[in-house]
């Protein structure tokens, strides 16, 4: 991801490891200031997870894979048997952070798969060499999703994205912004509808961002103005990100996704998701059984900004003492996607049987609409 910092340009990632040091672009901060914020431990690592210095599903996974090997290093001198209940339990400190997107777990169990058989020092480089797999994979699978989706743009399309899915998020070229930035790249005319995504204003603070230093035309709107640009005929079609995808196809997205979906379903415009296998839970049968996390109310009842002097600062808009509800995801049925933008294409319905022979057990019948890249 290249970014302008100071009037430099750098290209750097959202979360990446040097030695037993690992390093996030500290998302908080954005978009009035860019800091990169140093985690010594995996303890260290988890609580940034938590409270959101990094986020995004493949950015927090690739966060919990590094944390895997923060942890391996942390207990290289430990025999065998002290060595993985240490692993084990950096693997439960790191899976409670945060429990709806599916990366974070497979991150987590990857790395624990590693280090089922050898000595310690084994265990420990599989465990290091596992963590950057897990980044590189991401990064592979950006640029095919980049590419499938792109296909489904046409020159002028004006498309609409809700919260971030960009290279903040998953690691590489994003998710959603991914299709976005290939058909930038090649020449196309897009402009691209960015939700504020409230509470916590992903859209306003992050998306925006990307696509003001990647030079594509967007502009920023409050949530509830999206369907007001559907129904004048002003959006061309819908792409997001997702958390965790069932087995089904149903989809947990960051709040508001689903209101996003059922807009677009009315007013007939194209729906699809980006993500790749790694956000694909063949475990979970339907968005029924995925677990929605519910965060602190302030962050609905607050709102974080600069104040005239240009310093950060929280205020509060709702009545001391309001209650108030925080989910931080809802899950959008698959009835109103069109179609998954992955690392093998675009999946078409249905879904459940590409899932299966795309990411699960080989042998099961293709009998699905498969488009190809």
């Amino acid at each position: 991801m290249k970014v302008k910092v100071d009037g430099e340009e750098r290209d750097v990632l959202a979360v990446w490891r040097e030695r037993g040091v690992v390093k996030m672009v500290d998302q908080r901060k954005l978009p009035h200031s860019f800091e990169i914020i140093d985690l010594n431990d995996h303890k260290e690592t988890a609580w940034a997870i938590k409270v959101m210095v990094t986020r995004g599903a493949g950015s927090i996974g690739c966060a919990a894979g590094f944390g895997m090997a923060q942890a391996a290093l942390e207990a290289a001198d430990l025999p065998d048997e002290e060595f993985m209940a240490y692993l084990n339990e950096a693997a439960d400190t790191l899976r409670d952070t945060r429990p709806t997107a599916a990366n974070l777990f497979k991150a987590v169990d990857k790395c624990l798969k590693a280090s089922e058989w050898g000595k310690v020092s084994v265990k420990v480089e599989g465990i290091l060499r596992e963590a950057e797999y897990i980044l590189k994979d991401d990064i592979k699978a950006t640029e095919a999703i980049a590419k499938a989706g792109a296909k489904l743009i046409k020159d002028g399309f004006k498309i609409l994205t809700h919260c971030n899915a960009g290279a903040l998020a998953y690691i590489g070229m994003g998710t959603a912004l991914a299709p976005i930035r290939q058909a930038h790249r090649e020449g196309m005319d897009v402009f691209v509808w960015v939700n504020e995504t409230r509470p916590r204003g992903q859209g306003a603070r992050i998306t925006a961002w990307e696509l003001e230093q990647e030079g594509i035309p967007y502009a920023l709107i409050a949530d509830n103005a999206a369907g007001y640009f559907m129904q004048r005929g002003e959006v061309d079609m819908v792409i997001v990100g997702a958390d965790r995808i069932a087995a089904n196809g149903d989809t947990a997205n960051k709040i508001g996704t689903y209101e996003k979906a059922v807009g677009a379903f009315e007013n007939k415009i194209p729906f699809w998701v980006a993500a790749p296998g790694m956000t694909i839970d063949l475990q979970t049968k339907t968005g029924g059984d995925i677990e929605i996390e519910e965060r602190d109310p302030r962050e609905v009842t607050e709102m974080w900004g600069l104040n005239e002097e240009g310093e950060p600062t929280t205020i509060r808009v709702a009545a001391e003492g309001t209650n108030a509800r925080n989910p931080a995801f809802d899950v959008t049925p698959a009835k109103f996607i069109n179609g998954f933008i992955t690392e093998h294409g675009l999946v078409e319905r249905p879904f459940i049987e590409a899932f299966y022979w795309l990411f699960g057990q080989p042998g099961l019948p293709p009998s699905f609409k498969y488009a190809g890249t």
